[in-house]
């Protein structure tokens, strides 16, 4: 199936876990530690499914999801926010800009993040 997953998160132990944890389930794994790297390895690599902070250095997890969204040849990648900001207004924000799920950090296992990794990949 080998379904490329770019994970884009600053924190190294939760990236390192979530990628192990992606990579177990047979997914190839890409890593990026910033939103401006994220935002390049999105249209260089074309991932089939990008895992997204929103608080990230640099610029932040939402613009790296509108410069996901507003290009053509990435637009239709499916995006989950993966984040600590767990407000309304942050979540219908995300939404809004085309995730197709939210998760709040704290609420989620890395088991029930690879079930929705699934999900989302259909």
């Amino acid at each position: 199936m080998d379904k490329k997953i770019l994970i884009i998160e600053d924190d190294k132990f939760l990236r390192e876990l979530i990628s192990q944890k992606v990579a177990k389930e047979g997914y190839q794994v890409t890593e990026a530690v910033d939103g401006e790297d994220g935002a390049k390895k999105a249209k260089e690599e074309k991932p089939d499914l990008v895992l997204l902070d929103l608080i990230l250095p640099g610029i932040d997890g939402f613009e790296v999801l509108s410069s996901i969204k507003e290009d053509p040849t990435i637009a239709q990648v499916p995006v989950i926010i993966f984040s600590n900001l767990g407000q309304k207004d942050d979540v219908e924000r995300g939404l809004k800009l085309g995730a197709v799920d939210y998760l709040i950090k704290a609420h989620f296992t890395p088991g029930e993040i690879i079930e929705k990794i699934k999900k989302a990949l259909g």
